[in-house]
């Protein structure tokens, strides 16, 4: 948790000092308000975890229904509470030897739509994906 913590705290700082960045005061006071949330409840973190968790096993079981596409391979990953990552869907191509890769991210904005929102996103991410690797693929 400490780790969390002195990570958020170092790009607060590193996002002030940041000469090309504007930064006001609602915003600085928004990120120590959820440092200090971190610190006073840190139980929240892993139930909030399991929030995500369930909301994307119901976006993956959608997108499951919704798309057909044998060549690309999802799954979700969660970062564990000491990280400052956002989850994300990873999308995996793999036909011969040609592997590619592509992450969905799934930031706050996302987090907070349904999963029927999130699944549509995930279905129009995969669908680009295709295309720009048949478009590299055909040259």
């Amino acid at each position: 948790m400490q780790k969390v913590i002195k990570e958020k705290l170092e790009s607060l700082v590193e996002l002030m000092n940041d000469p090309g960045v504007v930064v006001t005061e609602k915003e600085a006071k928004d990120k120590l308000v959820k440092i200090l949330d971190l610190i006073n409840h840190p139980e929240e973190i892993t139930q909030q975890q399991k929030e995500v968790k369930e909301k994307l096993e119901k976006v993956l079981l959608l997108v499951s229904n919704t798309m057909v596409v044998p060549d690309i391979d999802f799954e979700y990953y969660i970062p564990k509470a000491e990280t400052s990552d956002h989850p994300y869907i990873l999308l995996t191509y793999l036909v011969n030897d040609d592997k590619r890769t592509r992450k969905v991210s799934l930031g706050t904005t996302a987090q907070q739509s349904t999963p029927e929102d999130l699944a549509k996103h995930v279905v129009l991410e995969i669908e680009k994906f295709k295309e720009d690797v048949d478009d590299i693929r055909m040259g």
